[in-house]
């Protein structure tokens, strides 16, 4: 039996992703490590069906989120570059 979950907070990732055209610009390894570093940093929040989250979620809710996931986000960014820096070195 294979059950459909899923972390909201990725979902959430991707759309901010796809919104700013990082899927297309970024190479596929490096936004893999850019999900999981980013995802890390944020809580989990399972859910069943997307459909659901829309009449159950409040607004203010929503953005606190999508605010959580530009600055981790944004900490993920800056932790790669000095750390790919490094390793390129």
């Amino acid at each position: 039996m294979q059950l459909e979950i899923r972390n909201y907070y990725e979902v959430l990732l991707m759309e901010l992703l796809s919104d700013e055209g990082l899927l297309d610009e970024l190479p596929e390894d490096y936004l893999a490590d850019l999900c999981c570093v980013t995802l890390n940093q944020l809580p989990v929040r399972y859910i069943r069906h997307l459909v659901d989250t829309y009449f159950f979620e409040d607004y203010s809710e929503l953005s606190e989120m999508r605010t959580e996931i530009q600055t981790a986000l944004e900490k993920s960014r800056a932790f790669l570059k000095a750390n790919l820096h490094k390793t390129n070195s």
